[in-house]
């Protein structure tokens, strides 16, 4: 085979995914088998996958979910919201357990009154499920983890 139909070959074999750093929001390729191999950002050298829930932003979070290949799950939520407090620990919980699967965003709908309305959040806490920066599943409420982990995979198995 010669040198074009190798790399023809290599490139239809193997898959890479765009991951947004959630340090300095630049936009990394990384294969899609080295995602769990802990991958560092090109530009700032930082983790790219870091098992725990990214704060997104007004400003950051039209990057993420536009340029991610991964899908994107967002907790919208408040500081004064006890059903949000409660239901923190759970959403970490399960980035944790899925940090290879799918980008976690927590929004602060208090902080970020622009993505809140743009997404038309009217109580929190508020589920979204992104994929290729459409908005694909929206779930109000809190969940126990055996549910949210059950809605998620559900939402999941209907992409692509």
């Amino acid at each position: 085979m010669n040198q074009a139909g190798k790399l023809k070959f290599m490139s239809e074999n193997t898959s890479s995914l765009q991951i947004v750093c959630p340090s300095c929001s630049a936009i990394n390729r990384v294969p899609s088998e080295k995602l769990s191999d802990n991958p560092v950002c090109g530009k700032c050298r930082n983790p790219l996958v870091t098992g725990q829930p990214i704060n997104a932003t007004d400003q950051s979070i039209s990057r993420i979910l536009e340029k991610s290949s991964l899908p994107v799950v967002v907790d919208c939520w408040a500081p004064w919201c006890g059903p949000c407090l409660n239901f923190a620990p759970t959403f970490s919980e399960v980035a944790a357990e899925m940090s290879t699967e799918a980008i976690f965003l927590k929004l602060d709908t208090e902080a970020n009154q622009q993505t809140a309305a743009r997404f038309q959040i009217r109580s929190i806490p508020t589920l979204m499920l992104f994929y290729q920066g459409k908005l694909v599943a929206q779930m109000a409420g809190a969940l126990p983890k055996h549910q949210f982990q059950e809605w998620l995979r559900e939402e999941m198995s209907k992409l692509d």
